[in-house]
């Protein structure tokens, strides 16, 4: 069997990119040396700047690491999931498929109460003013999808099929998630830190599975950033707090959970079917 050197040059070269490139993420917002914790107004400005030049640094690790047949086949905007068929598609259905995941939560929700503050003006105005929300709602999931999925995943998929792409490119995006480690060790034990550090991982890797399978079928960035919002605004399931209801609301709740994740994995290849998105390069 003759060995196709090329071929093997080019998939060391695509992962080492992907690797460089998620170390130079993460540097770049460590780069600035400050005393106050990731949550401080100042450390957060920092952070935004460096994350504003990442969008145009990360294009051209992908830009090194493609080849000419993918651009001749392909504009670059395009290969970045950052195209106008199927936009409307693209914006609703992935957001709808994970709001179905997330039954349980939202339902919780809704008997709380906490879902009224949605519709109140002065809700969505302090937010918008707010740093921290900020961060977790548009700056970390725009940048963060932007480097980790548009600019990582069409590189991968030169060299592995498309699910082992799928799979293999969230390693990176979870990984990228230890740094928060150090910051932990200052205020905490650091096996308390190890664990949480752990976890963390453990869940946005299977989420960046999730966002990664979302961008290979749809070819949008749109999509993945939506959800990656609304996942960051729902946080991880808190399971504890089911056992804090009583009769049939708890019962309501325990079925919507279970519903929401059958259905999520019976509607996940539908509504997210290709040829929804105008894909056409699968």
């Amino acid at each position: 069997m003759e060995w196709n050197f090329d071929e093997t040059f080019q998939c060391y070269k695509s992962i080492f990119l992907c690797f460089l490139l998620s170390v130079t993420y993460v540097f770049s917002l460590h780069i600035w040396k400050s005393p106050h914790s990731r949550d401080h107004p100042s450390t957060i400005k920092k952070r935004f700047t460096s994350a504003f030049v990442m969008l145009f640094i990360s294009p051209c690790f992908l830009y090194m690491g493609l080849r000419k047949e993918v651009l001749e086949k392909q504009t670059f905007p395009e290969i970045l999931g950052l195209r106008s068929q199927g936009l409307c598609q693209a914006i609703f259905m992935p957001l709808f498929l994970t709001m179905i995941l997330f039954l349980g939560p939202i339902s919780m929700e809704l008997y709380s109460g906490l879902s009224k503050l949605y519709t109140e003006e002065m809700y969505w105005f302090s937010n918008l003013k707010n740093l921290i929300w900020l961060r977790n709602h548009i700056v970390a999931p725009f940048t963060e999808e932007f480097t980790y999925r548009s600019c990582m995943l069409p590189m991968l998929l030169q060299c592995f099929t498309p699910y082992s792409a799928v799979f293999t490119s969230p390693l990176f995006f979870g990984v990228a998630h230890f740094h928060h480690m150090l910051e932990r060790i200052n205020h905490m034990s650091f096996n308390l830190s190890l664990k949480i550090s752990c976890f963390q991982f453990a869940y946005t890797t299977l989420f960046g599975m999730y966002s990664a399978y979302i961008f290979y079928r749809t070819r949008h960035f749109i999509s993945i950033f939506i959800v990656h919002s609304f996942c960051n605004h729902m946080g991880f399931p808190d399971f504890t707090e089911v056992v804090t209801y009583k009769g049939m609301k708890k019962i309501t709740i325990v079925s919507l959970f279970i519903i929401g994740l059958c259905a999520w994995c019976f509607l996940l290849e539908p509504l997210t079917e290709p040829t929804w998105y105008h894909n056409e390069w699968l």
